[in-house]
């Protein structure tokens, strides 16, 4: 077999603030024939996610950094190519963590296969993906049930769309905000909450109280800042908050002070629980057996944001902190 020629995005340099065009750079690799025991997949689509802003920088987290002239990672949904392993054939459909590249040589423990039966295939990445995986993980970590109301911010996105779909189902009443109008009838049109804001019409903990006069008794948090200082005054007593994010906050040089209205932890009696979704990795097979059920029946929309080619996953990436993006932002590679 000759070599495969494929194309991969390395990170060119640590990012300060926003990240920008300048800290990618786009190569060209050759791929060796497969060894034994090894698999050859060209990607399809691939993801691109906030978490991964953390990893641009030099300093340890809770997940390692990209290395400098590395090629980057992140979820990709692949088909199989060449297999020299039992485990797979030519056609299968793969999921990995080996994105940011058109193909790739892995062992078989570095992917997991997945059915042709949900299309389009992008929803590995979605829905039925780490980030619908991140939203039943955020419900089930405070428990969320019928009749909670619970508020979610960033609810447009990839991880918040889903969120409000799965509470929905639980019978709770949802509310969402966002940052257009465009957005907002997204959730309400089409996702099923019950109320949506723009959080740029006007001070955030006034349009909440607008939404939840009563209070709430959920904020699953994918944005921290003054949505979480909004939420603090707005939850009733012995309410609960998912950590799951704070974008407000990804692009800052220097961290910001915390809520100045924090105390409502105590005086309310308030559990605050931080979610990690590498965490809840043992229980994807309930959470396709749920969702899957849902998304199958047509109980759970899919959305998502599509951009065409690898030389576009920068632009795309950066998009997401622009607010870009409605529904997972994913790119086509294939």
């Amino acid at each position: 077999m000759s070599k495969t020629v494929s194309h991969e995005i390395r990170l060119a340099s640590h990012a300060t603030g926003m990240p920008e065009a300048k800290n990618f750079t786009l190569a060209s690799v050759e791929l060796e024939a497969p060894a034994d025991q090894q698999v050859l997949v060209r990607n399809l689509f691939m993801s691109v996610d906030p978490y991964m802003r953390g990893r641009m920088n030099p300093g340890p987290s809770y997940i390692p950094p990209f290395g400098l002239g590395l090629p980057l990672e992140g979820g990709a949904v692949g088909e199989v190519i060449v297999s020299r392993t039992g485990q797979f054939k030519p056609g299968d459909i793969v999921v990995s963590n080996l994105g940011w590249r058109e193909y790739f040589l892995a062992p078989p423990q570095a992917l997991r296969l997945v059915s042709r039966e949900f299309q389009p295939l992008s929803v590995y990445l979605g829905v039925l993906g780490m980030t619908g995986l991140t939203a039943w993980a955020g419900l089930n970590l405070v428990e969320v049930k019928s009749r909670d109301v619970v508020f979610v911010s960033g609810a447009a996105g990839a991880v918040g769309n889903v969120a409000g779909q799965l509470a929905k189902l639980r019978g709770c009443r949802v509310i969402g905000s966002a940052g257009s109008d465009a957005k907002v009838r997204f959730l309400q049109e089409e996702c099923g909450f019950d109320h949506a804001f723009n959080y740029k019409a006007g001070p955030v903990s006034e349009l909440l109280r607008e939404a939840a006069p009563d209070g709430i008794d959920v904020y699953f948090d994918n944005v921290g800042g003054a949505m979480l200082e909004a939420a603090l005054e707005t939850l009733r007593i012995h309410g609960r908050i998912i950590a799951c994010g704070g974008i407000s906050g990804y692009n800052e040089t220097k961290p910001r002070p915390g809520p100045a209205n924090l105390f409502n932890m105590t005086t309310k009696r308030l559990t605050m629980k931080g979610l990690i979704v590498r965490d809840w990795l043992d229980q994807q097979d309930a959470f396709a057996s749920e969702v899957g059920g849902y998304f199958r029946a047509g109980r759970l929309k899919s959305k998502e944001t599509v951009v065409t080619g690898l030389d576009q996953a920068v632009g795309a990436f950066i998009g997401l902190f622009e607010g870009k993006n409605v529904g997972k932002m994913v790119v086509q590679l294939a």
